[in-house]
């Protein structure tokens, strides 16, 4: 903090000189000798004192024996000393003798021999002022005086009497002399106009520039022997217009406790209080009240107290400490890796944390917010009015900070922020990590107090990478899977269904809070808090935790391409383009009306990467699935020519979003093993699930993805499945084509939510024929896809043939599967065939071992287009395989040949989709069917089955 200038009272040393002259001719001469052996011996002490602090010993002590001498020539001392009245010339002489005195001890304070000649001089001072007896009539006014501020017999606490007496109770100190007829002493509320007054001329008459008349012989006492006179406590103008604005940057330097000439000032800004004492010990001081809010004092103190605040409102008192007493919670090390975007704990510094700071229990609330004249925090603890809340400016970091004591869990709060232009916007914290149930939007404070019970599930999960294990995913839409269920409740019935299908993980689409509902989560506002929709954080933690008990990996959909425009997230979150791009072009995305993060600015890269740490370590999330990646890659992705501006290298690709998925992907991947990220990428950019450290043929480092959605094969199939059977012959390719390009990245094959809406139909739906044939394609088509090289994806509703759109109003139709509903069968057998694939697949280790491989395929026919039939055979690194035939066509094929591998001995039917059991016809082979040594297809031996109408036959040696 700055010091205020000194008050422009009565200069000491010419109260002394003015003194000496006003005096009986008797004392003015025995004044004058005693005053010219001091000021001899101040003078040829001079220069000494500078070199040497014997010299300054000396003239301190000398200068104590000549108040002495002066003091002892006095009437009898009163028994309190009064601090109000200085008219009488003897009086002034006290007061220049006390002054002197006390500056002189502060001068030579910094040597340990001083400290017994600074008593001495404190010992007549006190002697000195006892002997005044001109206001002898009024003592108890003084009393009270020295009473109600806590003073001691010390000098220190004397000298701050009597300057708060002399002084008047203004903000600014500089006319002391014009004011103090109008305005009240600080010292006291009960010393009477009429004191003031004379106090006023008394003023008026040492101000003058006085020349003593033995002037010529005088030397001015040296400098660092004069004590700073007392200021003012009281804010200046400037600061209580920023505090009032709300747009101070350093509020902790102007309020709460600071050293001061004089004592200790304390300024507390509390709007709306009608009183403010300050607690320290025993000492009780109540302040001012400057008007607006403010309220400020001076304590008698040397040193700044451990202290707290009774603060008095109409009809209420309330203690608390003081906000603005504290050090930053924040340290060099945070705001370093902050400025550098490099803080990959980012949650752990910014937001709202319950903590206990120095000593004392409360809430640390921190936000970045570069652009900002000031912050305030606002909230249900100060009834959403943060005037007197401001936060203070760390650096040039951008970060504001504030730790507001007696603050818990459960608060609502949000940042008050003065914009550039200097209007002020109301905003949710972008690292709350709890908030409101839309439609409310007030971040919460929170603490999480989940004991996890996963351990054994995290330690193995890093045994193997993804692609090299078996993967097979139930992607669901918490809200609506189970409408009206929160997260504990979900944790009681999604995991044993889960486990019970054989699904090993679950995908959960964006966890994160969003506004609007009808998103499905994909229009994120709370980056860093489970939608409060379904329960707290801690109740979704332990949903993840009972499924990872369960056996059942946990994916979660991501959103870093974009964010909705809403006026109380993150758009111009601080009054100008923060988290979004700065070139409107570049800002808005075309497609969703929302805005694209700036990913070439690396506090928003860090706020970003850090997220994806966060899911994982806190949450223990074991990948993300990083939605619309495509988005982000290309500068004029659903652009029109002249709607974007090309790289710097004339290209379309986004070299900021490059960099930044790169280092998303190296981040999580480093700090969190086991863990895999999935990029949902549509377009065929080269090395998604490259390493960022080997360069490709378009001279990119990979992506860094541990796996990529198979957009294209997707759509080719489920484009394929949409022709009548007797047309599909002529898009034979269409179906085969996906194995051109299957090994070029690590493949989920996805079925997701995105399929299955808006017109598309589900998945039963899109095929042709009747009720039985759709069933029978649908449930063809899930064998092919899990025994095709990739990773399987399925989104709910889908495992038991619903044949309805999914709705999140609505979720899936369970009531198919009642026993009462007359089709209920035909339901549970797709759903039974779904158990029955995944439990193969998982036991068979030629359908995901290789999968990223080409060793791990085999066609044996892929150009049987008149037939719609697909043959090909999966292996292991073992060489042990598994034969997959589908049969698109709606006939039977008997004695259909196929060429096998000559050492398999025989091969044994293990699924077979057209069974009776799952709904089919049942033509199935339970007996082994033994090769012969025909020649087929290329190989030396083969084998004849009779292949079921649009079904799927898996094949193992027997």
């Amino acid at each position: 903090m700055t010091p205020r200038p000194p008050s422009s009272g009565p200069d000491p040393k010419q109260t002394a000189e003015k003194t000496a002259e006003e005096q009986t001719p008797a004392k003015a001469k025995a004044t004058a000798r005693k005053a010219a052996a001091g000021k001899k011996t101040a003078a040829a002490k001079k220069t000494a004192a500078v070199k040497k602090t014997a010299a300054v010993k000396t003239t301190a002590a000398e200068t104590t024996a000549a108040v002495k001498k002066a003091a002892a020539k006095k009437t009898p001392p009163v028994k309190k000393p009064p601090a109000a009245k200085k008219t009488a010339p003897a009086e002034k002489t006290d007061v220049a003798q006390k002054t002197t005195a006390a500056k002189k001890t502060a001068a030579v304070k910094k040597t340990a021999a001083v400290k017994t000649t600074t008593a001495e001089t404190t010992t007549a001072v006190k002697k000195a002022a006892a002997k005044k007896t001109a206001p002898a009539e009024k003592p108890p006014a003084a009393k009270k005086a020295v009473t109600k501020k806590a003073v001691a017999s010390k000098a220190a606490a004397t000298k701050t009497v009597t300057s708060k007496a002399a002084a008047t109770k203004t903000a600014a100190t500089k006319t002391v002399a014009k004011k103090a007829a109008t305005t009240k002493p600080a010292a006291t509320k009960t010393v009477a106009k009429k004191t003031v007054a004379k106090k006023t001329v008394a003023k008026k008459t040492v101000a003058k520039d006085t020349v003593p008349r033995q002037g010529s012989a005088r030397k001015r006492i040296p400098a660092q022997q004069q004590a700073e006179a007392p200021v003012s406590p009281a804010l200046s103008p400037v600061d209580r217009d920023l505090l009032l604005a709300g747009t101070h940057h350093d509020p902790h330097a102007v309020l709460g406790a600071h050293p001061v000439p004089g004592g200790v000032a304390v300024r507390v800004f509390r709007p709306y209080a009608l009183g403010v004492t300050v607690v320290a010990g025993e000492l009780r001081t109540e302040l001012h009240d400057d008007g607006g809010g403010f309220f400020s004092g001076l304590l008698p103190l040397r040193e700044v107290p451990e202290y707290r605040l009774l603060v008095t409102y109409e009809g209420a008192v309330q203690e608390t400490e003081d906000a603005y007493r504290f050090l930053p919670t924040l340290g060099e090390l945070d705001l370093y890796l902050i400025g550098e975007g490099r803080h990959e704990q980012l949650w752990q510094a910014l937001g709202a944390h319950p903590m206990t700071h120095q000593g004392v229990t409360g809430t640390r609330f921190a936000v970045w917010a570069p652009n900002a004249r000031g912050v305030r925090v606002a909230g249900t603890f100060n009834f959403w009015d943060g005037t007197g809340f401001p936060m203070r400016s760390l650096g040039s970091s951008g970060v504001w900070e504030l730790f507001v004591p007696g603050v818990g869990e459960g608060e609502l709060y949000k940042f008050d922020i003065t914009r550039p232009d200097g209007s002020r916007t109301l905003r949710a914290d972008p690292l709350a990590r709890r908030t409101q149930v839309p439609p409310e939007t007030s971040s919460i404070v929170t603490a999480s107090h989940h004991e996890w019970g996963d351990a054994q599930w995290l330690s193995r999960r890093s045994e193997a990478p993804a692609h090299e294990a078996p993967l097979s995913v139930y992607e669901v839409h918490l809200p609506s899977w189970r409408p009206g269920l929160t997260y504990r409740e979900l944790a009681e019935q999604l995991p044993a269904y889960v486990k019970d299908l054989g699904f090993t993980h679950v995908e959960l689409m964006p966890v994160a809070e969003h506004p609007f509902g009808g998103s499905w989560g994909y229009q994120v506002t709370g980056f860093y808090a489970p939608t409060a929709r379904l329960g707290t954080p801690d109740d979704f933690k332990y949903l993840v935790d009972k499924l990872h008990q369960a056996g059942i990996g946990v994916l979660m959909d991501w959103v870093p391409a974009h964010f909705p425009r809403d006026d109380w997230a993150l758009a111009e979150f601080d009054g100008r383009p923060l988290y979004e791009h700065a070139d409107p072009l570049r800002a808005a995305h075309p497609d969703w009306g929302t805005l694209e993060f700036d990913f070439g600015r690396r506090e928003v890269r860090n706020f970003l990467v850090a997220n994806a740490v966060y899911w994982c370590e806190e949450f223990h999330i074991d990948g993300l699935r990083v939605d619309a990646v495509a988005s982000m890659l290309y500068l004029d992705y659903s652009r029109e020519p002249g709607r974007w501006t090309p790289n710097e290298h004339g290209g379309r690709e986004n070299l900021d979003a490059v960099a930044f998925l790169q280092e998303m992907n190296a981040t999580v991947y480093r700090r969190v093993p086991g863990v895999v990220t999935i990029a949902e990428e549509s377009t065929a950019w080269d090395g998604v699930t490259r390493a960022t450290h080997h360069k490709g043929p378009s001279g990119f480092g990979g992506l860094g993805f541990g796996l990529k959605w198979n957009m294209g094969w997707m759509h080719d199939s489920l484009q394929y499945l949409g022709h009548d059977p007797i047309h599909r012959k002529y898009h034979h390719g269409e179906m085969t084509f996906s194995m051109v390009y299957a090994y070029s990245e690590n493949y989920v094959l996805p079925i997701s939510h995105d399929e299955v809406v808006h017109g598309k139909k589900s998945l039963v739906s899109k095929m042709p024929g009747d009720w039985w044939q759709q069933r029978a394609q649908h449930r063809a088509y899930l064998g092919y896809m899990w025994a095709h090289p990739g990773k399987q994806l399925l989104f709910m509703g889908q495992e038991f043939a619903q044949g309805a759109e999914w709705s999140e109003e609505r979720g899936p139709d369970w009531w198919l599967l009642d026993p009462g509903y007359g089709a209920e069968p035909d339901h549970r057998g797709v759903l039974d065939l779904v158990r029955d694939l995944n439990t193969v697949y998982r036991d068979t280790p030629a359908l995901w071992r290789r999968d990223a491989h080409p060793a791990g395929f085999e066609w044996v026919v892929g150009d049987a287009a008149e037939d719609n039939v697909f043959a090909f055979l999966r292996l292991d690194e073992d060489g042990a395989p598994l034969l997959s035939v589908t049969n698109f066509s709606p006939v039977v094929r008997p004695d259909y040949r196929l060429g096998v591998p000559a050492d398999v001995p025989a091969w044994h039917e293990v699924l077979n989709t057209d069974a009776a059991r799952y709904g089919g016809s049942g033509v199935t082979r339970p007996d082994p069917v033994k090769p012969e040594p025909q020649p087929w297809h290329g190989r030396p031996s083969s084998i004849r089955l009779t292949l079921p109408p649009l079904s799927t036959v898996w094949l193992r040696p027997a």
